[in-house]
């Protein structure tokens, strides 16, 4: 096989995103669009916009064509085309386009301004199913009327129902407090007081969890429903603190749940994408990807991708575009991964490291086929 059939192998496949957010419902113009390409909250420094990124650039290479545009078609014209085409046909568009076959979203996440699965399976002509946040479950029993006494039994019950359909269940407890928490589970007691003087503390609005033994009460609920358990790890917005999100000080917790047989994926990673390979590699039930960091690093995307590499087995790393808001996402995610990998791969064959038949196994087990076995998604079609 030449260097352009391995491209051509890794292009045509049917990659399933195992860890996704829904695409924006409506249309969005200025600076509101251009918000969905940066972690940070505020405004870019004068004279610059958001687009002035790796990221940015990415998108007017790689996504400007998909709309009719040239490569590297400036901001304005890009705009412009997009907001004549609509929201409706854009999404579709980049959807359709990515060549993703499965899309695993989370609907964690600001879900009224983004498709719920069932609308992200029409939008691309393709299949999604959902994965549930543990904290969303938590805060919606929550504001429910339930006292202390009543939560763990709540919110086990509300668990139970909304995982029925889902394929995994997810915790963001390094947004509310940090992955070095404390890893054995809450006894009952303290579960109780904790939910007490949280639930008192709500008084008006949404509740937002960030106590550490309710935390940590919703994981080893999660670990009694037996579906893969997603964990973000390494960056994200301004609201995390960087460095209590290395997945290393969670080490304790994953020997604790090995013996659960509950597959532990670890997302997104970077700059920690080398320490979730490390423990990916020696952990039995860990998994990792590095999600988000491949559409932020642009054209060092490649990089990245190789790092991922190194070190696990490569049954233990899944494709995920970690998209959210813009379609332009979803779409770029598995452009510059397919890229990458055939670029990395093709390296590898041509220097003499590795036969085209084992690059060609490896990008279907990271792009589809991993995915695929973990959450079971031959039982789920």
């Amino acid at each position: 096989m030449t260097a352009e059939g391995l491209r051509a192998a890794v292009d045509t496949l049917r990659l399933v995103d195992h860890h996704v957010h829904g695409a924006m419902v409506g249309d969005v113009e200025g600076a509101a669009f251009e918000a969905g390409f940066s972690e940070s909250p505020w405004p870019p420094p004068v004279g610059t916009t958001h687009l002035d990124s790796q990221l940015g650039f990415a998108v007017r290479r790689w996504c400007a064509p998909v709309l009719d545009l040239p490569s590297h078609a400036d901001a304005t014209a890009y705009l412009a085309r997009r907001r004549d085409l609509g929201a409706h046909e854009v999404t579709r568009r980049f959807l359709a386009a990515s060549g993703v076959g499965w899309f695993l979203v989370d609907t964690g996440c600001r879900a009224e301004q983004t498709l719920g699965p069932e609308r992200m399976a029409v939008s691309s002509g393709r299949a999604a199913a959902e994965i549930v946040r543990l904290e969303s479950v938590a805060e919606e029993v929550a504001v429910s009327g339930v006292d202390a006494t009543q939560f763990a039994d709540r919110f086990a019950s509300a668990l139970h129902e909304r995982a029925r359909a889902a394929v995994a269940l997810k915790s963001v407890i390094a947004y509310r407090y940090g992955l070095d928490f404390d890893p054995e589970p809450p006894s009952v007691g303290e579960v109780r007081r904790a939910a007490g003087q949280w639930l008192r503390r709500q008084e008006t609005g949404k509740p937002r969890l960030t106590d550490p033994v309710l935390l940590r009460h919703l994981l080893w609920a999660g670990v009694e429903r037996g579906l893969p358990l997603q964990f973000h790890v390494g960056y994200g917005d301004p609201d995390l603190t960087l460095h209590r999100c290395d997945p290393s000080l969670m080490t304790d917790f994953l020997r604790l749940v090995q013996d659960r047989q509950v597959p532990v994926m670890l997302l997104h990673g970077y700059p920690y994408h080398r320490t979730a390979g490390y423990l990916a590699q020696v952990f039995p039930h860990v998994y990792f990807d590095v999600g988000l960091a491949v559409n932020y690093t642009g054209a060092r995307s490649r990089a990245v991708v190789a790092e991922s590499l190194e070190l696990a087995p490569f049954g233990k790393l899944l494709f995920s575009s970690d998209a959210w808001g813009p379609a332009e996402l979803h779409y770029l995610g598995a452009v510059l991964w397919r890229r990458a990998m055939a670029s990395v791969l093709g390296e590898w064959v041509d220097g003499g490291d590795w036969s085209n038949a084992d690059a060609v196994r490896v990008a279907h087990m990271v792009g589809a086929d991993n995915a695929t076995r973990v959450y079971r998604l031959n039982e789920s079609a």
